[in-house]
Parts: C-alpha cells; sequence; structure tokens
C-alpha cells in the first residue's frame, strides 16, 4: 500500500526530463548571451552597489559623526542591519545541510540557492562591524596574533569578539560545503566548453573526471561538511545572541535569546531564499525544477518556525510581566506603546500574523502570494532587530539621556548597498554556475522511481495496475 501512495506523490521535476535535457536546461544560462532582464537587474545591482561604496568612502573621510548615532544609542541602524544579515546568511547552509542530512528529496531545487545566499549575506553583515569600527584600517587589531603593540590584545570576554570567531569558522565552512557541490557541474559546463573558458573550468573543477572513486570522496565530503555547519549554524547565532544576552540592560539579559534568535535565522533564511528561487524560477525558466512541490515544502517550514517566533515573542512579554521587575516592565511596555511603537505592531504583524496564511494548502502552492509574503517575512525580521536594539536604547535608566534615533542618509546608503553587493554577487553566480544542482538533479531522476514521474507514466501506470508494487 505504501508504494501506491508514494507514486502517487506530485513529481519533484516536470515534463518527463531526460539527463541531456536537464543538462540543457540547467548549464545553458551560463552558456548562452544575457538576456534582457538579467543585464537590467545586474546594472541595478551595481548602481546600488556603487551608492553603497560612496556612502562608506564618505563615513571613513568624515567620520562615523556622519551617522546620527547618540550617547544613547550607540548600536542603531548599523548593528540591526548586521545581526538582519547574519540571520538570512546563517540559515542557508542549514536548509542544505539539514535536508542532506536527512536524506530530502526536495532539496534539490533550492539548495544551491541557500548555499550562494549564504555566502554572499555574510559579505554583507561583515560589512558593519567593520566600518562601525570608524578606523576601518585598524580591523586587524581584533585578530589575536603575535605582534609588537605590547600588552595590546583582543578582549576574549567580549561576546563582540566571539563573533569574529564565529562567523569566520562559519564562512569558512560554508565555503567549503557549497564549493564542493559545484565540482561536479564545473566538469559538466567544462566538457562542454572551449578555449580558455574550457581551462578556467577546469581548473574550477579540481580535474573531476566522475569515477566512482571521486564519487565516493564527494559523498563523504558533503556528509562531513554538513555534519560540521549543522551546530555551527546554532552555535554562531547562539554568539550573536550573547551580544545581546550577556548585557545587564533591561529586555537584552535574557536566557531565551539564543534559541529565539536560531529560530528567527532559520525562519528569515527560509523567506530569503524562496525570494530568491521564485525570482530565479521565472527569469532562467526553470519551473520544471523549482516546482510548487518545492515552495510547499518551504512554506510548510516557515510557518512552524513562524510559529516558534510567535510563541518566542509571548513568552517574553509573559515573563517580563511575570517577573515583577519594573525595568524590565518598563522595557516591554515601551517597545509596544512607547515612540517606536510601529515598528512593534509591523513585527509582530510580518512574523506572527503573515505565516499563519500558510495553514491553507492552496495558499502555500500560491506562487505570487508566497513571494509576497516571503518579502513581508523578510520586512518583519528587520523590524525585529530595529525593535530589539533601538527601543531597548532609547529608555535607558536616567529619563534624562533618553533620546530617539533616526538613521541619515548615510546609513541608509550603506544599507542599500549592501543589497547592491549581494544582488551583484547573486547575478554574477548564475552566470558561472548552475544555479540548480544538476548532478543531484540527475541521482533523484535515478533513484526516486515512479515517485517523481511525470503525467504520461502516471496515466500508464493507470492503464495497467498489475505493473504497481503492493508488496
Amino acid at each position: 500500500m505504501s508504494a501506491v501512495v508514494s507514486r502517487l506523490r506530485k513529481p519533484l521535476i516536470n515534463g518527463n526530463k531526460t539527463y541531456h535535457q536537464i543538462t540543457e536546461d540547467l548549464i545553458s544560462p551560463t552558456e548562452k548571451t544575457p538576456t534582457k532582464e538579467w543585464v537590467i537587474g545586474f546594472v541595478v545591482a551595481v548602481a546600488v552597489l556603487s551608492f553603497g561604496i560612496f556612502c562608506i568612502l564618505w563615513t571613513i573621510w568624515v567620520g562615523i559623526g556622519s551617522w546620527n548615532l547618540n550617547r544613547t544609542i550607540n548600536w542603531s541602524w548599523d548593528i540591526t542591519n548586521f545581526v538582519w544579515w547574519i540571520g538570512i546568511g546563517h540559515a542557508g547552509t542549514l536548509i542544505s545541510a539539514i535536508l542532506l542530512l536527512f536524506r530530502q528529496k526536495w532539496r534539490t531545487g533550492v539548495n544551491r540557492a541557500a548555499e550562494a545566499m549564504t555566502i554572499f549575506a555574510v559579505l554583507c553583515a561583515g560589512l558593519f562591524p567593520i566600518i562601525h569600527m570608524g578606523r576601518v584600517w585598524l580591523a586587524f587589531f581584533i585578530m589575536p596574533y603575535p605582534n609588537t603593540r605590547g600588552p595590546l590584545w583582543p578582549n576574549f570576554n567580549s561576546p563582540l569578539l566571539w563573533d569574529v570567531f564565529a562567523i569566520s569558522t562559519y564562512l569558512t565552512v560554508s565555503l567549503l560545503f557549497w564549493y564542493t557541490g559545484l565540482v561536479p557541474d564545473f566538469a559538466t559546463v567544462r566538457d562542454r566548453a572551449k578555449g580558455f573558458r574550457k581551462k578556467i573550468y577546469n581548473t574550477l573543477s579540481f580535474g573531476w573526471t566522475g569515477s566512482a572513486k571521486h564519487w565516493q570522496r564527494w559523498e563523504s565530503l558533503s556528509l562531513v561538511l554538513a555534519g560540521l555547519s549543522t551546530p555551527l549554524v546554532l552555535s554562531v547565532h547562539t554568539i550573536v545572541s550573547f551580544d545581546f544576552a550577556t548585557s545587564v540592560i533591561p529586555g537584552w539579559h535574557t536566557t531565551i535569546f539564543p534559541p529565539y534568535f536560531v529560530a528567527g535565522a532559520i525562519f528569515s533564511g527560509f523567506a530569503m531564499v524562496l525570494t530568491l528561487m521564485l525570482i530565479t524560477r521565472k527569469l532562467l525558466h526553470l519551473e520544471d525544477y523549482i516546482t510548487v512541490e518545492h515552495v510547499e515544502s518551504m512554506n510548510k517550514v516557515i510557518l512552524l518556525t513562524g510559529t516558534i517566533v510567535g510563541v518566542a515573542y509571548l513568552t517574553e512579554l509573559f515573563i517580563a510581566w511575570y517577573s515583577g521587575y519594573v525595568y524590565e516592565q518598563f522595557a516591554f511596555f515601551n517597545r509596544a506603546l512607547g515612540p517606536y511603537w510601529w515598528a512593534y505592531f509591523g513585527m509582530m504583524f510580518c512574523n506572527v500574523i503573515s505565516p499563519q496564511f500558510f495553514w491553507k494548502k492552496s495558499w502555500r502552492r500560491n506562487i505570487t502570494l508566497t513571494f509576497f509574503l516571503s518579502i513581508v517575512v523578510n520586512i518583519g525580521m528587520w523590524f525585529e532587530r530595529f525593535v530589539i536594539i533601538a527601543t531597548t536604547l532609547a529608555r535607558d535608566y536616567l529619563p534624562s539621556s533618553w533620546s530617539l534615533y533616526t538613521p541619515t542618509w548615510v546609513e541608509i546608503g550603506i544599507y542599500l548597498g549592501t543589497f547592491g553587493l549581494f544582488f551583484t554577487c547573486f547575478l554574477i553566480f548564475v552566470r558561472v554556475a548552475p544555479v540548480v544542482a544538476v548532478a543531484e538533479i540527475k541521482a533523484i531522476l535515478k533513484s526516486a522511481g515512479d515517485q517523481y514521474i511525470g503525467d504520461d507514466a502516471k496515466h500508464t501506470q493507470k492503464s495497467h495496475p498489475h505493473h504497481l508494487d503492493t508488496h
């Protein structure tokens, strides 16, 4: 009976593809002349990136005074954006690694975009702490290496230093995991290329031949890196949460932050992967490989993690009330009814209310609604970071030092510039490598059997039901 049920599942690859068709569909975007849509997107991304670079140079030339920081809110827009980008980035590799470890077939449509998203998002995030130092040319001071500066060593008691090690370690493992998955596909591109392009891809593929030994080592390395990156994701965002939780500031000094930050990172990461997937699916005409089944599976995870985040919000409110600690109670009262109330209620709507639409199956499978809500979730997660940082710092113990914060055009420009960097990198990536893993798509076509057959083959089975294995 289970075999019959499995054969009735929707296919993860549409169109009854052959191996050759899969290769043509997924490799050709790296070979053909860029489409008009790609060129327009690339020009816009580079223009936004250029404006962001100008704002960074302006900050270095003029100083941090070009930002609207003050003595009360000295963490503001930049650290908000740092934590937001880290949240997005740290879910990408986790998505791919967890689905690989649990042998989920539907990972094939999302893993490559998720892994690439991790790399580019971490690059964007890393800009903000360096710029926030003020003297960016002294960023090497945070690295603990033997030097001639006497007793000047990093403060290992600071969670900000833990960030440096956690994020750099995670970036290294993510790069290896991402590149390992690309090697067989680089070899496929190499075998179709000519001239200098062939030499480049031969170097990128490390002489891959597709022998049994190569595949065996590739599988082993992928599993090892997936096993390493999964706990690293949990540790990295836990450490980011320690930036806040190890302080004594009301609203931050709470033990729920580590799991709450991890759940929020997975939540926002899945939403960003969906946004990228749906854009790529449309522009590169990959509807047969990034199917509605992939979208529905992603939406189920967003519904689950969004509900976890909602429970965390309510737990925070309850603990603040139950503690009887007047400063903690005021911190949450100020978040909801203070001058930044719009950010708090925006956060609640985007992160708690909007994912609940996915309880209905037809809405989970609606591409337009999914794309809209994935953007809404990312906006909500930015609001969450802003609420945690700005509203908490705006009202401290001394009413005489209370103040409000609004970003200057320089801060907004740097934030927009990171979007330019992210999409510039992603658009270059889709021109250099297949955005869907060719080798893994072929693997599930080979191993999945009738579970992923197309409509024509299903019709044949209905006509000849004795072919079904009911044992």
